[in-house]
C-alpha cells in the first residue's frame, strides 16, 4: 500500500463529537478509484455547506441539527492509479492490492471469504465507532439510485428477483428522494438502450447480485440505512463536465441529507435516569436480522415513513415496553419525533451485545428449510424466523 490516508471532514454545530439527539450522516465516494464524479461533487458539497452556513436558513438548520461526515475518496490509491480519463473500466477500480472494495465487506447471505482490506477495515471501524443513521455511497457507470439488498436468498424473496429488506418502503422513499431531486435521474433513462430504471431507482439485487457490498453491511451490522448512487454514465469524464455534475446533483444531495430526520428517536434509561446501552429498540413488524440496539448514550434512531407504529424497547431479562407512536413527516423541522423509554425496575448497565459476522440470512434460510428445528440454531434466529413469518 502507498499508505495514503482516508480523509473525512465532519461538519455540524458540534463537529468534534457526538451530541445526544443529533443524528450522524455520511457520504462516501470513490471506493472504485476510477469512478471520480462523486469525489469531485463531495468537495463541491463541502464548500457549499461551509460557505452557506449562517447565510442560507435551510443549510444553517441542517448543520445545527445534523453531524455530517464526508469522505470524498475511499480508494485514493485506485484514484491515483487512474491516469487517463476513461468512461469504462480501468485498473484504478481496485485498491493497491487489486481488490474491489465493494465486494470486500462481510456478507449477510453467504460466506464470501474476502480478505478484508485496510480501507474496508477502516470503514468498518468508523461505522462501529459512530451512530450513523443514514448514508449514501457515490459511484459512476450508470444513472440510478440503488438500494438494499444487493444480495439475497429465499428469505428475502430473491426467488422472485427482488431482495426485500424489512424497511423496503423507507429505502424506496430514500432512493426516490434522490432521483426526483436530481436533474434527470428520475426520468429513468439508462446509459444505453438495454437498461432503463423506472423513476430512476432499483433494488440492488434486481439489477445484479452483489456479494460483500458496503450498503448491505451498513444496514445489517451498522444500523445505518445506505443507498448506492450511480451518478454518471461515464466513470471518469473530462474535467469541463464536472461543474454540470455538481449542478445536477446539488439539490438531491441536500434533500437526501434531510431524510436523516425521518421517523423516531429517543433514549432508553433506567430508574435513575442513566442511559441503558444495548437495549433493543425496533418497530413492530420490521425486525432486523441483527437487532437494532441503543448506543452508549442509550440512544436509538429509527428511520420510518409517516404513519402509526408500535415501538418495542427491550432490555434483556426485563419485560418489553411497547409504545404506539404517531410519526409525521418531520424532515422540514430537522428533528425526528422524540420518544424516550424509562425502565423503572432496571438499575443495571446492559452487557455489550455484538452481532456475529456470520451470514445471518443464510442461517435463517437453513432454519426455515429445516423440517425440525435444531437446538443449535441461535435463539436470535429462531425469534427472527417467527417474526419474519
Amino acid at each position: 500500500l502507498k499508505g495514503r490516508d482516508l480523509w473525512v471532514l465532519v461538519l455540524g454545530r458540534y463537529p468534534t463529537h457526538h451530541k445526544i439527539g443529533i443524528p450522524e450522516f455520511k457520504y462516501v465516494a470513490n471506493m472504485h478509484g476510477d469512478e471520480t464524479v462523486g469525489r469531485e461533487i463531495l468537495l463541491h458539497l463541502i464548500d457549499f455547506l461551509v460557505t452557506s452556513y449562517r447565510r442560507d436558513p435551510v443549510i444553517t438548520q441542517l448543520l445545527n441539527n445534523t453531524r455530517i461526515h464526508i469522505m470524498p475518496t475511499m480508494n485514493p490509491d485506485g484514484f491515483e492509479a487512474t491516469k487517463v480519463p476513461d468512461c469504462y473500466y480501468t485498473r484504478g477500480r481496485y485498491n493497491k492490492n487489486g481488490e474491489d472494495l465493494n465486494r470486500n465487506f462481510p456478507d449477510a447471505f453467504e460466506k464470501n471469504n474476502a480478505s478484508i482490506q485496510p480501507e474496508t477495515r477502516a470503514v468498518m471501524n468508523w461505522i462501529k465507532n459512530e451512530t450513523f443513521v443514514l448514508s449514501a455511497n457515490l459511484h459512476g457507470g450508470a444513472l440510478v439510485a440503488s438500494y438494499t439488498f444487493d444480495n439475497g436468498n429465499a428469505v428475502t424473496g430473491s426467488l422472485k428477483g427482488y431482495s426485500r429488506s424489512p424497511d423496503d418502503d423507507v429505502f424506496i422513499h430514500l432512493a426516490k428522494t434522490y432521483s426526483f431531486n436530481h436533474a434527470s435521474m428520475y426520468k429513468g433513462i439508462g446509459c444505453d438502450n438495454r437498461q432503463t430504471f423506472p423513476e430512476g431507482i432499483t433494488n440492488g439485487y434486481s439489477w445484479y447480485q452483489l456479494e460483500g457490498g458496503m450498503q448491505d453491511y451498513n444496514y445489517v451490522w451498522g444500523q445505518c440505512f445506505e443507498i448506492t448512487l450511480e451518478l454518471s454514465c461515464c466513470k471518469y469524464p473530462p474535467a469541463d463536465q464536472l461543474e454540470k455534475f455538481w449542478r445536477d446533483n446539488k439539490a438531491a444531495l441536500i434533500e437526501y441529507m434531510k431524510q436523516v430526520h425521518l421517523g423516531v428517536k429517543g433514549q432508553v434509561t433506567d430508574k435513575n435516569g442513566n442511559p441503558i446501552p444495548n437495549a433493543i429498540v425496533e418497530a413492530k413488524g420490521r425486525p432486523h436480522v441483527c437487532p437494532y440496539r441503543t448506543n452508549e448514550h442509550g440512544e436509538y434512531f429509527l428511520l420510518l415513513l409517516p404513519g402509526t407504529y408500535v415501538i418495542n424497547a427491550t432490555v434483556p431479562g426485563f419485560k418489553s415496553m411497547l409504545k404506539t407512536v404517531e410519526i409525521p413527516d418531520n424532515t422540514g423541522n430537522f428533528s425526528a419525533v422524540k420518544h424516550d423509554f424509562s425502565f423503572s425496575g432496571v438499575s443495571i448497565r446492559s452487557r455489550a451485545a455484538s452481532c456475529p459476522k456470520t451470514p445471518l440470512y443464510q442461517e435463517l434460510e437453513q432454519a426455515s428449510a429445516a423440517v425440525k428445528p435444531t437446538p443449535c440454531v441461535l435463539g436470535l434466529l429462531t425469534v427472527m424466523l417467527v417474526m419474519f413469518k
